[in-house]
């Protein structure tokens, strides 16, 4: 149980990371609302699919495998990236997330080697099912971050800002809640691309590179304000280097290019006319 306070709004609240028990067995909210994200994500696609030139069946067996290869994609990257700090000497917990520890550019890349990987066995094209994943991961990443809310985790350093937040997690100190600022910015992100696909997509694949824009940007400031962030396993001119500022810095830097790239393609659409931007 915690009490959380954010000063600057006058909120109050007790929060328990444990949402109910069956027994000696606990659901705790992070995975609830980890699941809640994945069924929003997949409910978006069912019912948008058609605007985005994709075969909605077919799809969805890109979809389960991906499910799959992004837990195991989640954890493995967060597991490689602090094997020397804690797995290399307590092995029996890499299996065990319950308790958090996994990544979200984990899961990403997990899912993506999944998804694609059964889209070419499906014969669907990448670039469609890319801008539609795209979203769906927003929406994910909108809703999953509060289970670091209920938590009490993935949070930043000391702040007086109107949206700092203290509980007994922070050590009494009101610190950036980074879970809030990226949540928001993911639900603003399925709002703007959700628009852009409906008015403004001119080619396939351009949802996919302002996707790495968009989040790439976010994540990159936004993890410079973590205190629990993952580091490359050496420095780089005598500097610990952040690995998803890393990751972020390379994402907005292909994005923009890709975009530049294509800026007059048009690939596909005179085909889907009759389908989409109605």
């Amino acid at each position: 149980m915690y009490h959380v306070q954010f000063p600057g709004l006058g909120i109050e609240l007790d929060i328990n990371r444990v949402a109910f028990s069956i027994g000696s067995f606990h659901i705790y909210w992070y995975g609830i609302l980890i699941a809640l994200g994945l069924l929003l994500a997949l409910l978006y696609a069912y019912f948008n699919a058609r605007h985005f030139d994709v075969d909605r069946n077919k799809l969805f067996d890109c979809v389960i495998v991906g499910i799959i290869t992004s837990i195991i994609g989640a954890r493995a990257y967060y597991v490689i990236f602090r094997w020397g700090e804690y797995y290399s000497t307590h092995p029996a917990e890499i299996i065990d997330i319950r308790d958090g520890g996994i990544a979200i550019y984990g899961a990403i890349i997990g899912a993506l080697i999944g998804g694609l990987t059964m889209a070419k066995i499906r014969k669907q094209k990448f670039l469609p099912i890319l801008d539609i994943t795209m979203i769906g991961f927003l929406i994910g990443q909108a809703v999953g971050r509060w289970g670091n809310f209920f938590n009490q985790e993935a949070f930043g350093v000391k702040t007086d800002t109107l949206f700092r937040m203290v509980s007994e997690n922070t050590g009494g100190v009101a610190v950036h809640p980074c879970f809030l600022y990226e949540s928001v910015w993911c639900a603003l992100g399925v709002l703007f691309l959700h628009i852009f696909n409906r008015k403004f997509q001119k080619y396939h694949g351009q949802i996919f590179y302002l996707y790495l824009i968009w989040y790439g940007a976010e994540r990159m400031v936004v993890e410079g304000l973590r205190t629990d962030s993952l580091y490359l396993p050496f420095q780089i001119a005598g500097y610990d280097i952040r690995v998803s500022q890393v990751l972020s810095l390379v994402l907005v830097i292909v994005g923009i290019i890709l975009l530049i790239v294509n800026r007059r393609k048009n690939d596909g659409m005179r085909h889907r006319k009759t389908l989409r931007f109605k």
